[in-house]
């Protein structure tokens, strides 16, 4: 019977503790702020402008979804490699940071559903009389060093067979645009965002997007702690709004352009909408 009392008591002691703890939605609406991880370094999404003031897409998305919850937006800036321990840490509430939804990601971090989609796009010199993936043959090609694009690249230039298609890497993505920009390489594979976000610059003239790389679309989603799926149906919630009322198509276009064409589809033919 003691033994039974103790553990009726525990059992309680347990439920009336997780009754008692409000879940991170909660919590972000009294604290009044919701806190943003960003990656400031990686235009459009996020980037400063020259009052150092974060701008960019992600950041306008973070602005939507804290106005929406009727609270504070806080950006986080947030390098690369630090975006899921920030937000598992909790110096961040979310992560709007380019993160691909990868099953290996999702054993630790919870993603929303896709809010930014990238596709693959062949960006080449006007003069180099490349129009498609197979005219890049008998060309050098190059890209950043273990970039995903870089990779998908390699797999095109071993596909012809020949000694005279050629694959450049290099240590960071400036410095293959500057080598594209420089004539020692022809084309390269990079984003849509970045490739027309680079022509828009103006810094390296004669570079054109010539068509679609054959590499699969690269999903993003909102990371998230995977245990509150309070403030997950939330976000997922605000993401479906975002598409519905127009305003992703809007950013997209203010940030992205619409030079390589409308904002992408969101969705997986078959799988959701």
């Amino acid at each position: 019977m003691r033994f039974t009392s103790i553990m009726l008591a525990t059992t309680l002691l347990v439920s009336a503790t997780t009754f008692a703890h409000a879940d991170q939605l909660d919590d972000i609406i009294s604290a009044g702020k919701l806190r943003c991880a960003v990656e400031l370094d990686f235009p459009p999404n996020g980037a400063r402008d020259k009052d150092n003031k974060p701008i960019g897409f992600d950041v306008d998305y973070c602005n939507d979804l804290a106005k929406a919850l009727g609270v504070t937006a806080e950006i986080v800036d947030t390098p690369d490699p630090d975006r899921i321990p920030a937000v598992l840490s909790g110096r961040a509430d979310i992560g709007i940071a380019v993160a691909s939804d990868t099953l290996e990601r999702a054993k630790t971090i919870g993603f929303s559903i896709p809010y930014f989609v990238f596709t693959t796009v062949i960006l080449a010199r006007e003069d180099s009389g490349i129009k498609s993936a197979a005219d890049m043959k008998g060309h050098t090609v190059g890209g950043p060093a273990g970039a995903y694009e870089t990779l998908a690249l390699g797999d095109t230039v071993k596909s012809f067979n020949d000694p005279a298609t050629k694959l450049l890497t290099f240590q960071s993505q400036s410095d293959a645009f500057l080598a594209l920009g420089q004539k020692q390489i022809d084309a390269t594979y990079t984003t849509s965002t970045i490739a027309t976000h680079l022509i828009q610059s103006g810094k390296y003239p004669g570079l054109k997007i010539v068509g679609d790389a054959p590499v699969d679309a690269d999903y993003c989603a909102i990371l998230v702690q995977r245990q509150e799926q309070g403030l997950l149906n939330y976000v997922n919630l605000f993401l479906n709004r975002q598409v519905r009322s127009g305003r992703y198509a809007e950013l997209y276009a203010k940030w992205v352009g619409t030079e390589g064409g409308p904002a992408p589809d969101l969705t997986v033919a078959k799988a959701y909408r």
